[in-house]
């Protein structure tokens, strides 16, 4: 299963790094969302990923928006995470990949957790996806254009 622009992002709920359970859908109304899967904590290519999510972050707060990582990794692994590199959003644990298989987030050469990007508006549409294992900072780009977009068409 693969979820597709125009759908409803299906709801979950996960653990955060500081060990609280997060409901997806009790984040919808509120704020457009930003919700991104990633391999694992502290490879090289996540890092530069997280870290761009980071200094962008006051853009996606600008633009409505909330920032959430999930990974396969446990609380504390994403607790050290973020300490490290001072990310200032949310990760949730996916230990299990449920979430992953929810979202139908592909493996990369048949055996590494995808990279994905989902763009979801404040009804819980998906509005966009982007799928890059390399591309770390474009997955930022993407979600940053596509939210000036959204902004710009709720405004008119």
């Amino acid at each position: 299963m693969s979820v597709k622009i125009g759908e409803k992002a299906p709801d979950f709920e996960l653990t955060n790094q500081s060990g609280i359970k997060i409901r997806f859908f009790d984040m919808i109304g509120t704020e457009n969302i930003v919700l991104f899967f990633y391999p694992m904590d502290s490879s090289p290519g996540c890092t530069a990923q997280a870290c761009a999510f980071r200094d962008s972050y006051e853009v996606f707060q600008d633009y409505g928006a909330e920032v959430i990582g999930i990974s396969s990794g446990d609380q504390k692994s994403h607790f050290n995470f973020v300490e490290k590199n001072k990310l200032p959003y949310t990760l949730l644990s996916d230990t299990g990949r449920k979430v992953r298989k929810l979202y139908g987030v592909p493996k990369t050469m048949g055996f590494i957790d995808g990279r994905v990007t989902y763009v979801i508006d404040k009804q819980g549409i998906i509005r966009h996806i982007f799928n890059s294992q390399l591309n770390f900072s474009g997955h930022v780009e993407e979600a940053l254009s596509i939210l000036k977009s959204i902004n710009e068409n709720s405004s008119l």
